[in-house]
């Protein structure tokens, strides 16, 4: 099984609250990601493309498991910083 997802990544919680908050009221996820993302991935709206398992760190991999196609999670912790991820494919 391989995913396909977009996160935007920052390294304080209470930003990434804020940032999920907008998300979840309809706010464009690819701008947000653009604007406020630490992870190269902001230039193509924090797209990562495709990716099998063992690719991601494991609280990603996990989170993006549990996520419907184009629904977004809640805050991911990993040693990177926060994540809020989209998940956008699955085959």
């Amino acid at each position: 099984m391989e995913y396909k997802a977009s996160h935007i990544l920052v390294k304080d919680k209470a930003l990434a609250g804020e940032l999920l908050k907008k998300v979840k009221q309809g706010a464009n996820f690819e701008s947000l990601a653009r604007e406020f993302s630490t992870c190269p991935s902001k230039s193509s709206g924090g797209d990562l493309g495709w990716f099998g398992p063992g690719k991601m760190v494991g609280a990603f991999e996990e989170a993006v498991k549990r996520l419907g196609h184009g629904s977004v999670s809640d805050i991911v912790s990993t040693q990177f910083g926060y994540h809020i991820i989209k998940k956008t494919g699955q085959r």
